[in-house]
C-alpha cells in the first residue's frame, strides 16, 4: 500500500515518516531485486523541456520527444494515470496507459512515488480539457526518493526547515526558485561585465580574529574548535 503525502515534513510525526522511509525502502530492494536499481542511471537523453513544450505546443504537438523530470502528482492508476512532472524549465503533465506501456512495465509505474526522477518518452498532445500532456510510451525510474516531500498545495511553509533544507523548499516554492536564478543570473552578469574592464575578484574571509569596516560596529561569534571570538566581515 502507497503512503500518501498529506502535509510537511516538518510536521509528519516521526513514526509516520519512519513508516514512509521503511515503505520506499522496500521498494528500492525489490527494484534492484529485479535488476532495476535506480542508482545505476547516470544518464538519459532528453531533447525537450517542459516550457517549451507548454509554449511552443503547435511546433511540439503530434512529435514524439524524451523529457525527465521530479513526480510532483499522480493522479488515476487504475488502467491508466496522469502525473504533472518538474524539469529545470517548468512543469509538464504526463497521461500514462496501462495498454501503451504493457502490464509488467505499467505495474512499476504504479510503484513510483512523489519526489521520483522518471524519465519519459512518448507523443505530446491536449486533453479533452484542453491540458498539454506527454501520451508516454515508455517511463523510466532515473531516481528513487526515500523522503516525501511537503504537501503539495500548501509547500513548504516551516522557515527553519526551509533555510536548513534549501534543496527542498527549491523544489516545492516555485518563487524562491525564481529569486536564486535571478539573483544568478545577476551575479554572473557583474562578474563578466567587471571581468572585462579587467577587474580581479579578491576573496576575503568571511570571519577573521581582527575587525575591519572602519567605525562600523562588527558582528560577533565563538569559534569552538579554536576557542577564538571571530569578527565577521563587513566589507
Amino acid at each position: 500500500m502507497d503512503e500518501q503525502n498529506t502535509m510537511p515534513q516538518a510536521q509528519q510525526p516521526e513514526a509516520e515518516l519512519s513508516e514512509i522511509l521503511r515503505i520506499r525502502r522496500e521498494k528500492l530492494a525489490a527494484l534492484q531485486q529485479a535488476g532495476r536499481n535506480p542508482f545505476e542511471e547516470t544518464t538519459y537523453d532528453v531533447d525537450a523541456y517542459a516550457k517549451d513544450i507548454n509554449e511552443k505546443f503547435d511546433e511540439y504537438e503530434g512529435k514524439h520527444v524524451s523529457v525527465a523530470g521530479r513526480i510532483l502528482s499522480k493522479r488515476g492508476m487504475g488502467k491508466a494515470g496522469f502525473i504533472d512532472i518538474q524539469d529545470q524549465s517548468g512543469r509538464i503533465q504526463s497521461y500514462v496507459r496501462k495498454d501503451h506501456l504493457g502490464d509488467e512495465e505499467y505495474e512499476w509505474f504504479k510503484k513510483y512515488d512523489i519526489g521520483d526522477i522518471i524519465g519519459i518518452k512518448g507523443e505530446v498532445f491536449r486533453t479533452q480539457k484542453g491540458q498539454i500532456s506527454v501520451k508516454a510510451d515508455e517511463v523510466k525510474l532515473l531516481s528513487k526518493s526515500l523522503l516525501p516531500l511537503p504537501e503539495k498545495w500548501h509547500g513548504l511553509k516551516d522557515t527553519e526547515l526551509r533555510y536548513r533544507q534549501r534543496y527542498v523548499d527549491l523544489i516545492v516554492n516555485p518563487n524562491v526558485k525564481k529569486a536564486f536564478v535571478m539573483r544568478s543570473k545577476f551575479i554572473r552578469h557583474m562578474r563578466s561585465y567587471l571581468d572585462e574592464r579587467g577587474y580581479i575578484e579578491v576573496e576575503t574571509p568571511v570571519l577573521n580574529t581582527i575587525a575591519g569596516g572602519a567605525a562600523a560596529r562588527p558582528f560577533i561569534t565563538h569559534h569552538n574548535t579554536l576557542d577564538l571570538d571571530m569578527y565577521m566581515r563587513i566589507a
